[in-house]
């Protein structure tokens, strides 16, 4: 399947649209690919494309004043990748969007999106569900980050992407989780799911 068809499927099991809509909506994806380790955004760039996640996989994350790092999120086929607070409100990122992987995506800038949301109240539900769904997301992370233990964020990971460990460098793993790489090591050891 295309890229274009694997994002129209994605999106018809989450909230179908009507042909003409479809159309539209597909139209304004571009295809773009992107070497390993290649950098999307930068702090202080304000994030001008939403992408699809065809091939690959991609991270963001952020540096504090002390140059710890911490992943953020993780992303792979197929969905949605970019920095969303900089995309939907037009402000200067905090974060880094990078590729951990060559990646190939779809993607679009936001004066496209934001002319056919405008246009098409269709489309503008459907990203208001998208955006419900990932804030729902980031809710229970942030319970698993304040509340769980080292362990209990391992398991639930786990649970919840079991592929991961395969996929993604285990420092970077660690760092989503906000543990230690050497107690990471542990964990690997002692966890079975």
């Amino acid at each position: 399947m295309n890229r274009t068809g694997v994002l129209q499927s994605f999106i018809e099991k989450i909230y179908p649209l009507d042909k003409s809509t479809s159309d539209q909506f597909l139209s304004i994806w571009q295809p773009y690919d992107a070497k390993r380790k290649t950098v999307l955004t930068r702090p202080g760039d304000t994030e001008r494309y939403l992408y699809f996640v065809t091939e690959g996989i991609q991270r963001v994350y952020y540096y504090d004043e002390h140059d710890r790092e911490a992943t953020i999120i993780f992303s792979y086929p197929p969905s949605f990748f970019g920095i969303a607070d900089s995309f939907l409100l037009q402000t200067p990122s905090r974060f880094f969007a990078e590729t951990l992987t060559a990646s190939s995506f779809l993607r679009t800038d936001f004066q496209q999106l934001d002319e056919l949301m405008k246009k098409d109240h269709t489309v503008e539900r459907m990203i208001r569900m998208l955006t419900s769904a990932a804030f729902s997301g980031l809710m229970e992370r942030m319970i698993e980050i304040q509340c769980f233990s080292s362990e209990e964020k391992f398991v639930a990971l786990l649970k919840r992407s079991p592929h991961i460990l395969n996929m993604i460098p285990h420092k970077y793993i660690a760092s989503y989780l906000g543990i230690d790489a050497t107690n990471f090591s542990k964990l690997l050891s002692k966890v079975r799911i």
